[in-house]
């Protein structure tokens, strides 16, 4: 039976558990206290921070492989690790492109995949003012500032009109804050996301193309696939996902995030542009519990104990899945007889975690043959999740 570490308590480890148990595998969680969301199912659940190396040494003695549910861990702990002979999986090589946007940047750009206009600001302050206005007068009036580690479901990221909407993040980059970059406000008309998963061996495995809806800068809905993506955009998205993994060495699950931009005059094809990439299973992928034949909780164990990956075939012409982003409950399990009952068919996950507004409480997938009823009827679970009247 293999043993499985992974580092972070949250709710993308907590959905690693049905799988783990299907398959065999045994797993380890590194939690960040003693009630996190991984914590109340997960039997081995030792308490302990990501960048705590006393923690990860007991956490991976006796594991066959060490793996994440988020990329915030110490490069130089992990490559002593693999210098002892852990197997981490994806590698902290691969992880840097996911932790730091100018390294992601830089190296797609090199790679020839397409990404917006971007520039990185120098954390001097006067050549950080220069920079920003220059980029700002051949790509405004309005671009996007990001801090270039660190920034999550819509942190580290503000529409920039002029230097001084940034003023404190310049100062703090002067000393121990994160290095800045700026990027073209892109015109997009939707959002899409690619999901693949990887061996160390190289076996590739890819779902559908699915569009993602944000809110306020959090994913909020998920339809797969992707409406209206024609067979070949499908095929050119899946191609750039595939890229990515296998030159920058990605095992385990990739999620890219990427923009749908209107084509440009005389074609027909939409431009296509990568937003953001993530070593790990990915809200965008909570679709495939239910949606995909293998889902990407398994399809990730899978991939890295380096076992034959699964079929990522659909399970119906259309599956959605809806988030619950914060509650007028105090307990959502309230809820639960109302929408199981109206939704019969409905698959709802809550992640066990206290209530706070705009928080990721759980989600809800619903699948079948007509879109806009299946899109209804996962909006108004969620609703009902988040104590809404409808």
């Amino acid at each position: 039976m293999a043993v499985i570490s992974v580092i972070g308590g949250g709710q993308l480890a907590r959905m690693m558990v049905p799988p783990a148990s299907e398959i065999g595998v045994t797993l380890k969680v590194l939690v960040e206290a003693p009630g996190s969301s991984a914590a109340q199912v997960v039997v081995d659940a030792p308490v302990g921070a990501a960048t705590d190396s006393a923690a990860v040494r007991a956490l991976v003695a006796g594991s066959d492989v060490l793996t994440f549910e988020h990329e915030h861990v110490p490069h130089d702990m992990l490559r002593e690790l693999i210098a002892e002979g852990v197997s981490v999986q994806p590698s902290p090589d691969a992880l840097a492109f996911a932790q730091d946007k100018i390294t992601m940047r830089t190296r797609l750009s090199q790679a020839g995949l397409p990404c917006p206009p971007w520039v990185a600001v120098p954390r001097d302050p006067a050549q950080a003012s220069d920079v920003i206005s220059q980029f700002i007068a051949e790509h405004g009036p309005q671009v996007i500032a990001k801090t270039a580690r660190g920034g999550y479901d819509g942190k580290g990221v503000r529409v920039i009109e002029a230097a001084t909407d940034i003023a404190e993040w310049i100062d703090l980059a002067q000393g121990d804050g994160p290095q800045l970059l700026l990027e073209q406000k892109v015109p997009f008309t939707r959002e899409l996301a690619a999901l693949v998963a990887r061996t160390p061996s190289g076996e590739i495995a890819v779902w559908p193309v699915v569009e993602s809806i944000q809110r306020a800068g959090v994913c909020s809905e998920v339809i797969a696939p992707a409406p209206g993506l024609r067979a070949e955009d499908q095929a050119r998205i899946a191609q750039y996902a595939t890229t990515i993994a296998t030159d920058l060495g990605v095992t385990g699950v990739l999620a890219v995030e990427l923009f749908e931009v209107a084509p440009k005059p005389g074609d027909d094809h939409p431009q296509i542009f990568i937003n953001e990439l993530a070593m790990r299973p990915h809200n965008s992928g909570h679709w495939t519990i239910t949606g995909s034949v293998t889902s990407q909780f398994e399809q990730h164990l899978r991939a890295v104990a380096d076992l034959p990956l699964g079929s990522t075939h659909t399970t119906a012409p259309w599956t959605v899945m809806a988030n619950v982003l914060g509650s007028s409950l105090q307990d959502l399990n309230d809820a639960l007889p109302h929408v199981l009952k109206r939704y019969p068919d409905a698959k709802v996950n809550l992640y066990g975690k206290e209530v706070r507004p705009g928080r990721k409480l759980g989600h809800v997938n619903i699948s079948g043959s007509e879109l806009d009823d299946v899109l209804t009827r996962a909006r108004e679970a969620a609703a009902l999740l988040r104590g809404e009247e409808i």
